[in-house]
């Protein structure tokens, strides 16, 4: 199986009528993805197999105004459980590496649980050691 790894952007919400199960967190929702897709600095680029989507990583492009680098902060990554394990998350991870670089970007953050081994030996193998990191959710 190969899958074709493609950058979406805005009109292209048709490619998401055929989406593998997990592929995501949720379902989508139609007006949240073409607002997703329209907001600047937002970025998504997904894996498609046979016309159907099996992969995605979502980012966003943070600016700082203190003269620290442009980053690219990696929100998600999502395969498949049938496509998992075949390269295809590594595939998604360096598009969209390369995607953060040609923004100017200097470096890139992602975060994930503590015992999500895959998405961790993912991590690894193109970082250093895993940073401490403590997360707070605040309700707005």
């Amino acid at each position: 199986m190969t899958a074709e790894i493609r950058r979406v952007r805005p009109g292209d919400e048709a490619l998401f009528e055929r989406v593998a199960p997990e592929v995501f967190d949720h379902a989508l929702e139609r007006d949240q993805l073409a607002r997703y897709l329209a907001a600047p600095g937002h970025h998504l680029f997904v894996a498609i197999v046979d016309g159907q989507i099996v992969g995605q990583i979502a980012a966003v492009v943070h600016c700082h105004p203190d003269g620290r680098p442009t980053e690219l902060y990696i929100d998600e990554v999502g395969v498949t459980p049938a496509c998992q394990r075949q390269g295809i998350a590594r595939r998604l991870l360096d598009a969209m590496l390369a995607h953060g670089k040609e923004l100017g970007c200097r470096e890139a953050w992602v975060g994930t649980e503590p015992d999500n081994v895959a998405a961790r030996a993912l991590y690894r193998s193109g970082s250093g050691p895993a940073e401490p990191f403590v997360m707070y959710v605040l309700k707005l």
